[in-house]
């Protein structure tokens, strides 16, 4: 398990994009094609980062899509390994399974 919170996307966009490009959330979320709320929910951490809007970010960034997606799938199975099930016994090989 990763010791280190991963980086939530919405905030890489805000940091490292959007900041030092002088573009506001108003302007970014009309250029993405997406409401204002929307955007600033990602931003903020709010919210995930869902594949649709993954693809409109690596357009407007000539980035890849699969990059801010496997950021946010990062930040969620981070996310999850902290609240890792207690109750979950590990499968047995059987005999019946190798035939």
């Amino acid at each position: 398990m990763r010791s280190r919170k991963p980086s939530h996307p919405g905030t890489v966009l805000l940091e490292d994009v959007m900041k030092p490009l002088g573009i506001t959330i108003t302007q970014a979320a009309r250029d993405l094609g997406i409401s204002r709320k929307t955007l600033s929910e990602i931003v903020n951490g709010r919210c995930g980062l869902s594949p649709e809007i993954a693809v409109r970010i690596g357009k407007a960034t000539q980035t890849s899509p699969q990059s801010w997606l496997a950021m946010q799938t990062k930040l969620d199975l981070w996310n999850a390994m902290q609240k890792e099930p207690k109750d979950v016994i590990e499968f047995k090989t059987s005999s019946a399974v190798n035939e």
